[in-house]
């Protein structure tokens, strides 16, 4: 199976702002962006896409015009619970502190930590290895859904998936074989 992972493109949000799950639209930029993604997609004939259902990737998703799309939730990024929408500069300091040292297996309050993420994603990679064996799958999605299935890919410890900077309309293929799982690129 390969699995074609497609990060949104650039979003309308202030700078500094922490979202996650928050449903916000595509900035001002969306059509040249889309225009971009499609000329890296454009030899992909897929056996499935599938997107978060959240705006920002129903909206590339739609305009991409794929066919068949499935909406699955465990493509959702992170829920920074109660941090959703604050500037980053106003989360109390030490509530922070504490998370940036443990986020992977801390939540922020309300939410969810990076390991929870992980297993939602590992198990819909389970899924779909059961139904697209030696298939293409399109996968519109999110930077930490993204880097959750490099670090499965790779067999990382999940902190180091934050080593990958992942730009928004880029492209990154998995290939995953019988006996191992390959990156081939990341960001095309």
């Amino acid at each position: 199976m390969q699995l074609y992972l497609v990060r949104h493109t650039q979003l309308a949000v202030a700078p500094g702002v922490c979202y996650g799950q928050t449903n916000l639209d595509v900035a001002d930029s969306f059509i040249g962006d889309l225009v971009a993604v499609r000329a890296k997609i454009i030899d992909i004939v897929p056996a499935a896409n599938f997107s978060s259902p959240l705006k920002r990737c129903r909206k590339l998703a739609n305009h991409l015009n794929l066919q068949n799309l499935h909406l699955d939730s465990r493509l959702q990024e992170l829920n920074f619970g109660a941090w959703e929408m604050q500037n980053w500069l106003d989360i109390p300091r030490t509530e922070l502190d504490a998370w940036s040292h443990t986020f992977v297996d801390t939540p922020p309050p309300n939410g969810e930590s990076f390991h929870d993420l992980y297993r939602r994603v590992n198990d819909f990679v389970t899924d779909i290895q059961k139904c697209y064996q030696n298939q293409n799958v399109l996968i519109i999605t999110h930077a930490g859904v993204i880097r959750a299935m490099l670090a499965l890919a790779l067999n990382l410890p999940l902190i180091e998936a934050f080593k990958f900077e992942l730009d928004y309309g880029g492209l990154t293929l998995l290939k995953f074989m019988p006996e191992q799982v390959s990156v081939a690129y990341v960001n095309r």
